[in-house]
């Protein structure tokens, strides 16, 4: 019994990091939905929940001016949930008569903030995205040419982040991370549909909206889901484009993670009904890719403190308990090593930075999971924008 459970998680590991995407992969090419992509101009509202965002409140709205399409088609509305540093004032300067901001004096949370602002909307496509990251001068009209297929309820562009001058381990695993979440994303996007957009740059159709539960943490991924249960798709499309800089601060993407995560079972719990293979088009994709990635550091636990028991019961085990051992090594020197541009330590990071970005997302996910069943996380989220090496 105990050598089925450990080669069963084992198993469901390597289908999870492995085996899934190759499934995927080979499912898009075989049965991937085209989109009937073309050129239109539907009117569009731009949403921007705002909170202490003076650093770059001013250099957003410039690039959401600065965009190709007919600012006669286009609305920003941005809300300022209780900032109190010169957010409000710096939003206020601007005198655009396509601008429509609300500061609204107590703060509640994002989601509260959203749903009072797509309220206020007037136009066919609503527009979610961020204070920090900028967009790509075409994004608005690669991002609407989706909506010319009319069984698309949802499209998310695509986050690149700019190299950091000097990028330490956290940031290229980040970025490593990243990009085999988009590359997923892509492949489930040409199945069926993607099982969440990117925070930072996706659009809806707003007849589409559901107003979301201000006790929720991901929007980005009650929203697209909340659309692909009335029956349409969710899907990705690389040529939207809005750039960020990659968190290098550890400290930062734990929070970040453990946030995302614990918003991760809040869905599963909310609509739940989604892994009913019988009634959902994406009941495959949900297990596969999200459920089994936020139980996978249950199943690593679990292989550890098996193999302890097995270890003498042949060779095999004393194997795959020394490649445990190295890999958790590889993560703890990881953990505490800095990068450098020189010699042996140059090799020590390389080697390490993966190993630590996993083992720092899998903890993430641990906390995240004893934060759900203790209601623990706030619906508000701190920003730290220090960005340091590790």
């Amino acid at each position: 019994m105990m050598q089925l459970l450990f080669w069963i998680s084992a198993l469901l590991i390597l289908y999870c990091y492995f085996g899934y995407p190759v499934l995927i992969y080979l499912l898009a090419g075989l049965f991937e939905k085209k989109i009937d992509k073309l050129p239109i101009e539907p009117t569009v509202s731009i949403i921007i929940s705002a909170y202490n965002e003076e650093d770059c409140i001013a250099d957003k709205i410039q690039n959401l001016l600065s965009l190709d399409y007919p600012s006669s088609k286009m609305e920003i509305i941005i809300g300022s949930d209780g900032s109190t540093d010169k957010t409000n004032e710096i939003v206020q300067k601007f005198s655009v008569p396509i601008l429509a901001f609300y500061a609204y004096s107590q703060r509640r949370g994002k989601m509260a903030t959203i749903n009072d602002l797509v309220k206020q909307a007037k136009n066919e496509i609503i527009i979610f995205t961020d204070a920090r990251q900028s967009f790509e001068k075409n994004a608005i009209r690669q991002l609407v040419a989706n909506f010319h297929d009319q069984y698309i309820g949802c499209v998310s562009g695509e986050l690149h982040f700019k190299p950091l001058t000097v990028a330490g381990g956290t940031a290229k695993g980040i970025s490593l991370y990243w990009k085999y979440e988009k590359f997923l994303r892509a492949c489930e996007s040409k199945f069926q549909s993607m099982l969440g957009a990117t925070g930072a740059i996706y659009a809806i159709r707003h007849h589409l909206f559901t107003p979301i539960p201000q006790n929720v943490i991901l929007d980005d991924m009650f929203v697209p889901l909340k659309i692909i249960q009335k029956g349409y798709r969710a899907v990705f499309d690389a040529d939207a484009k809005a750039y960020d800089i990659v968190a290098d601060n550890p400290q930062e993407e734990y929070r970040r993670k453990v946030r995302t995560l614990y918003g991760n079972y809040q869905i599963f719990w909310i609509l739940s009904k989604l892994f009913n293979p019988f009634s959902s088009r994406i009941a495959l994709q949900l297990f596969s890719h999200k459920l089994l990635r936020v139980i996978a550091p249950f199943l690593l636990i679990a292989m550890l403190i098996i193999n302890l028991y097995l270890v003498n019961i042949s060779s095999l085990y004393s194997i795959t308990m020394a490649s445990q051992v190295i890999f958790y090594t590889l993560a703890m020197v990881g953990m505490t090593t800095k990068q450098t541009k020189y010699g042996f330590l140059k090799i020590v990071s390389k080697l390490c930075y993966v190993p630590y970005v996993f083992c720092l997302l899998n903890f993430s996910a641990l906390v995240g999971f004893l934060r759900f069943i203790k209601s623990e996380q706030n619906v508000t989220w701190e920003k730290a924008r220090e960005q340091s090496s590790v």
